[in-house]
């Protein structure tokens, strides 16, 4: 089999596995200065999954305290630490703390006020 041919080969589903979110080493992530509406908020994030099509990521992700506007995708998440105000452009306020579930709907414009370092587990679907 050529190197060409492996890469036609899916990859194999991957195992069962758990992590204690609040635990997780997260990477840094990028933020578009754009998107900062005030503060000097930091992002950190860590993919625990991705479907081969890259339909649908789950992961951890943080953020620290200050206001930054967003798009969203198709998300639902957990809230483990921290808090914040979502504001859904023509939706709702959100409040979220630990143990928020939330969901979030692909293309939401919004606008995250974060009181103190969030962090959430999460799943997106494409």
């Amino acid at each position: 089999m050529s190197t060409s041919d492996h890469s036609a080969v899916p990859a194999p589903a991957p195992a069962s596995f758990a992590v204690t979110v609040a635990d997780v080493e997260l990477e840094p992530d990028d933020l578009d200065p754009a998107q900062i509406v005030s503060g000097d908020p930091v992002v950190t994030g860590k993919v625990l999954w991705e479907s081969a099509d890259g339909k649908q990521v789950r992961g951890i992700w943080q953020i620290t305290p200050g206001v930054v506007t967003d798009v969203e995708a198709n998300e639902l998440f957990v809230v483990v630490s921290g808090r914040a105000t979502v504001e859904v452009e023509g939706g709702e306020t959100l409040e979220v703390g630990p143990g928020s579930a939330c969901v979030l709907r692909e293309g939401d414009k919004t606008v995250w006020t974060v009181h103190e370092t969030l962090r959430k587990a999460y799943h997106i679907s494409c």
